[in-house]
């Protein structure tokens, strides 16, 4: 019994970093609703970063959200897994 506890257990811990991973917030793409979903983004730092991709093209890497008034490393530490830029050479 505890070693079908032990599958289950993986199982879920598996598929919940699967959804995770699927589920990651394009910052070239996303808009502000969907930014605030991120992890001390509100509707300022949404905004901010809106405005940073229209001035200045779609960000190369997620480290390039430091650039943006009001985002620094923890922000970034926080949510660099549940980040991406996406194929940027398509957008």
């Amino acid at each position: 019994m505890d070693t079908l506890k032990t599958v289950i257990l993986a199982a879920m811990l598996s598929l919940s970093l699967s959804l995770s991973a699927a589920q990651a917030v394009n910052i070239n793409t996303a808009g502000k609703a969907e930014l605030m979903s991120v992890r001390g983004i509100g509707e300022k730092r949404a905004e901010a970063i809106i405005a940073y991709r229209d001035q200045n093209g779609p960000f190369k890497s997620v480290d390039d959200l430091e650039s943006v008034q009001g985002i620094g490393p923890a922000i970034l530490k926080d949510n660099r897994d549940g980040l991406t830029v996406g194929d940027v050479a398509k957008q």
